[in-house]
């Protein structure tokens, strides 16, 4: 599988972390591009982004990636976390990054884009923003973790979600990902 994966500046640097875990770039072709605030979060909430050997990186400001053109083709991609500000952008179609060409790509070509926002509360734009996604073909996982496996680390609660995120994108755990604590 053809993946990108992305994350903006809301809070939730963990679910991109695990996430990166969780996907083993031997079985799968991944591309990661972090926006600048992104990069802001990540240092306040984890001091550094542990990024797997084999993933390649991409700069937020270059259009010169491969998944910001249609005829380039990639499975999936994950803004994990999304901030309601690149929602927001994304669902009025704006194109100025490679995150939001990228995920305007994704949904014009009808591929799958999956946008995990962690924020709370939400306003009327936010859901209508969320709404108009959802319209268009994108799918939205709110960072909303589970605790019906009674989970005993912040790990394995932020892994509730990102195993939601795996199943979406149709990686069964023995084909998709490595265990990494």
């Amino acid at each position: 599988m053809k993946l990108v994966i992305a994350g903006t500046g809301a809070s939730g640097a963990i679910y991109l972390q695990r996430l990166l875990d969780r996907i083993d770039p031997r079985a799968h072709e991944v591309h990661l591009v972090l926006s600048s605030f992104a990069k802001q979060v990540i240092h306040d909430e984890l001091d550094l982004l542990r990024i797997p050997d084999g993933v390649h990186q991409h700069g937020d400001k270059s259009m010169n990636v491969p998944f910001a053109s249609g005829s380039a083709h990639f499975d999936a991609m994950v803004i994990c976390p999304c901030s309601m500000g690149t929602l927001g952008r994304i669902a009025a179609g704006t194109g100025d990054s490679a995150i939001l060409r990228a995920a305007d790509v994704f949904l014009k070509e009808r591929r799958r884009l999956i946008l995990v926002p962690r924020e709370t509360p939400w306003n009327l734009i936010h859901a209508r923003n969320v709404c108009t996604l959802i319209e268009a073909g994108a799918l939205v996982m709110p960072a909303s973790p589970g605790f019906y496996s009674r989970p005993q680390t912040i790990a394995q609660v932020a892994d509730t979600v990102v195993d939601r995120i795996l199943d979406q994108l149709g990686m069964p755990p023995e084909d998709a990902f490595r265990w990494q604590s």
